[in-house]
């Protein structure tokens, strides 16, 4: 099944820690959601889809900006457009769901139609 959303990216700004100004893009023709860190590097989160809901792949947050904040911000962002679009996650990512596992007020979001 195909992205269910229309459009080709949504763009969001939040704040990271250290007060960077994070630019986060749902890039639908890589299926990558893409957040801007300083020195114009990315951190990215990969998703697919099956039977409607969003499988969350893998996290990759480049080394020298690991430990700032910038995954839990991107991960946040991305539970947040999960739950804005009415959909459900699949998560495969240990990164995202380490991050549920702190955050069990998002386990609504969780798809329990379907077995890893």
């Amino acid at each position: 099944m195909g992205d269910p959303l229309s459009g080709n990216s949504d763009i969001i700004q939040t704040f990271a820690s250290e007060n960077y100004l994070m630019h986060i893009t749902n890039n639908k023709q890589t299926s990558t959601f893409e957040g801007q860190l300083p020195g114009g590097e990315l951190a990215t989160m990969q998703y697919r889809w099956l039977k409607g809901s969003m499988v969350l792949m893998h996290t990759i947050i480049p080394p020298e900006h690991r430990g700032h904040g910038y995954g839990d911000v991107l991960t946040r962002y991305v539970l947040d457009h999960i739950r804005a679009h009415h959909l459900k996650v699949i998560v495969y990512c240990p990164f995202v769901q380490k991050y549920m596992d702190k955050h069990p007020e998002d386990n609504d979001l969780i798809d329990t139609t379907h077995n890893r």
